[in-house]
């Protein structure tokens, strides 16, 4: 009987495309930020295929763009991240050779102590301590921090202010409020707990949306009754009701309300 070794990754770079296939011309399903576990799945000569340990999410990633680790390193670090709260770019500076890496708001850090942290062998110092929110401000702070991404470009797979999706961006604010939940609009639709009706919703509510085969395509953050905040070409606030998203620039209705989740008292 043959025993397979399971191997284990951190992302040691700022973004990493997260891929279909084995190809640099394949579609970007999603990112990778920096501090962001990761389970080995299958090797190429230039390739590596993963799991991400956050969301479960699998896809193809150069060999060149995250460190091994030991399943030890993998267990510690998992139970150690702390979360880069809101700001465009976090300088991280090497101690060995004044490197720098600029880090995203959203990117996890392990082990971090005094500002000081160690991955891929090197010793990193943040030039300010990362101050995170808490899962109970939820409701309270939910529509600032989910500001904070207004006026990002859309970027299908995204996950930074730089460029976002519409689930990636509902992901990395609720990761703010360690509020752990999957990749896609139509995996985060089944997480969650039922609101029966829009007149029910609160603030921080997430709002699905379907298409024509009634398959879910899209999601946003609720602000209140009538405003949802969503990445739909940018991240942007427009108006909200029992159909769905209208959009006062066009003069219709752009996404179709198929339910409504809530993901914290």
């Amino acid at each position: 009987m043959i025993l397979q070794i399971q191997e284990f990754g951190i992302c040691s770079l700022s973004l990493v495309p997260l891929r279909a296939e084995a190809s640099d011309k394949s579609e970007m399903l999603s990112q990778l930020l920096f501090g962001d576990l990761l389970s080995i799945l299958e090797k190429t000569e230039k390739w590596t295929r993963i799991k991400t340990e956050y969301d479960d999410y699998e896809g193809w990633i150069d060999n060149k763009q995250y460190a091994p680790i030991s399943f030890d390193e993998f267990n510690a670090a998992k139970h150690s991240m702390k979360t880069l709260p809101l700001k465009a770019v976090f300088a991280a500076i090497c101690s060995a050779s004044s490197e720098k890496l600029y880090l995203t708001a959203g990117s996890s850090i392990p082990f971090l102590e005094n500002k000081r942290f160690k991955v891929n062998g090197r010793f990193y110092e943040l030039a300010e301590d990362p101050l995170n929110t808490d899962k109970a401000d939820f409701r309270k702070n939910v529509a600032a921090v989910s500001s904070f991404y207004l006026g990002a470009p859309y970027l299908w797979g995204g996950r930074s202010v730089f460029g976002i999706d519409c689930s990636g961006f509902v992901q990395m604010v609720l990761k703010q409020f360690h509020i752990r939940i999957k990749r896609d609009a139509w995996q985060q639709a089944e997480q969650g707990s039922e609101v029966d009706d829009i007149s029910e919703s609160r603030t921080g509510d997430l709002a699905f949306f379907d298409n024509s085969e009634g398959r879910v395509v899209h999601v946003g953050i609720i602000l209140d009754h009538a405003q949802i905040i969503h990445a739909s070409g940018r991240v942007r606030i427009d108006k909200f009701d029992k159909e769905g998203i209208y959009n006062e620039e066009l003069k219709r209705h752009t996404h179709k309300l198929c339910g409504i989740r809530r993901f914290s008292s």
